[in-house]
């Protein structure tokens, strides 16, 4: 779960500035358990590459902090992704994607299309009632 019950707006913010804080703050989340190998199961692992990935030490298989979630293989900077989906999941600010175009200097069909994952994601939740709408960013994708 990338959202905790609250986040403040004030973190939000600063989120928002910075992709690296993003970065860090997606993989403190996903890896809050502890990492496990998606590939043969290991525990161990050492930093890898990119910032804030990890890489098992036994298959030397590499995974980033966003891989398997909403924000897996986005062609733009995940501070805006994570600004939309703050917007749409938290403050339930579903703007439209030309709103959100001209607020983040973005395509607007970029902009439509990561809102529609993330609508998608929502939708695929909403059928099952025990899981907290504000899981679906670690969500994967397929």
């Amino acid at each position: 779960m990338i959202f905790k019950e609250e986040i403040l707006p004030d973190f939000a913010h600063q989120l928002f500035d910075d992709s690296e804080k993003v970065l860090k703050f997606i993989a403190d989340v996903k890896w809050e358990g502890g990492f496990v190998c998606r590939k043969c199961g290991h525990t161990n692992y050492c930093d890898g590459k990119t910032p804030f990935s990890r890489r098992c030490t036994r298959c030397k298989k590499e995974e980033s902090a966003a891989a398997n979630t909403i924000f897996h293989n986005i062609k733009f900077p995940i501070n805006k992704a994570f600004y939309i989906a703050y917007n749409v999941c938290v403050l339930g600010n579903d703007l439209s994607s030309y709103n959100y175009s001209d607020q983040l200097g973005l395509n607007q069909m970029t902009c439509w299309k990561f809102r529609k994952r993330i609508q998608n994601c929502m939708l695929k939740i909403e059928n099952n009632k025990n899981v907290p709408i504000q899981t679906i960013l670690m969500s994967e994708i397929k």
